[in-house]
């Protein structure tokens, strides 16, 4: 099988992954895809052809076979690869988009024109809720796969030796698999990189989500002081504007008073209005 459409797809992906995303990539390419293709699938190579039953029952062989293997590890493992890595291709399709919008944009408002995306590949608005999404879609896969395994095949050891009763064998017929060890080792191996591959992709959605939460917190707090100092500025505006409002008023009744040299004085009374008296000298 060729991985080599897998290989383009996961580099593309690369340059819009976090810390978590790259070693993710790394482990699923070395540890996964290479093994698969390099090892693995010659291991169980034709596995039918290995599995061998003590009678010549006609359609025994056959029936036990499909028993204890009623899915091909080989044939499970690409599936596996292939759901678990072709998610990422919506990423690659959601930044390709965004280019070409800002492409169209530029082209219809020239180059000098406010620009849709400061960074068409920043995980912001839209593209970051696609990432998330991708990350729960491969855990979902991967840990899929992982219990259909443990179901299919009764957990993740190989015996030498196992014993079937199915129709039509004419009794308990013992039959035997090819290099069990190995198969062994193989299966927890590939068991043990999908579960690494879904712990770091839970990690790289708790970074995600706390940075989001932090940058959230971040512009709450800035927002708080922005309104904060606007408030103090209007204040100051106020206060100066009564003090010079004072002022006036003090010049204006020492004016007054050389004008008018009977003035009393002025008193205002709870409806606001200001009286005023005078004395004849």
């Amino acid at each position: 099988m060729n991985w080599a459409f897998l290989q383009g797809l996961l580099s593309g992906v690369n340059k819009y992954s976090t810390a978590f995303g790259r070693v993710w990539l790394s482990i699923v390419f070395l540890f996964r895809v290479m093994v698969f293709v390099v090892a693995a699938e010659k291991v169980w190579g034709d596995e039918q052809k290995d599995f061998k039953c003590n009678t010549a029952q006609p359609g025994c062989h056959n029936v036990c076979y499909d028993h204890f293997f009623p899915v091909s590890h080989v044939r499970l493992w690409a599936l596996q690869l292939i759901f678990v890595t072709c998610p990422s291709l919506l990423v690659v399709m959601h930044v390709t988009y965004r280019e070409e919008r800002e492409k169209k944009n530029k082209a219809k408002h020239g180059e000098n024109c406010r620009r849709l995306y400061a960074n068409p590949g920043k995980k912001r608005g839209g593209l970051w809720w696609t990432y998330v999404l991708t990350l729960v879609f491969k855990i979902g896969v991967d840990t899929v796969f992982v219990y259909l395994i443990y179901y299919m095949y009764e957990g993740y050891d190989f015996p030498s030796l196992v014993k079937c009763v199915e129709a039509p064998c004419p009794n308990t017929v013992d039959c035997y698999i090819a290099r069990p060890t190995e198969k062994r080792i193989f299966t927890l191996f590939m068991v043990v990189t999908s579960m690494v591959c879904i712990l770091l992709s839970i990690f790289e959605i708790v970074y995600l989500v706390g940075k989001k939460c932090r940058e959230g917190v971040v512009k709450l707090h800035q927002q708080h002081r922005s309104h904060q100092s606007q408030q103090a500025r209007d204040l100051g505006s106020s206060l100066a504007g009564g003090k010079s409002g004072n002022l006036v008023e003090a010049n204006t009744l020492r004016l007054v008073e050389k004008v008018l040299p009977g003035w009393r004085g002025c008193n205002v009374s709870h409806q606001g209005y200001r009286f005023c008296s005078f004395f004849k000298g």
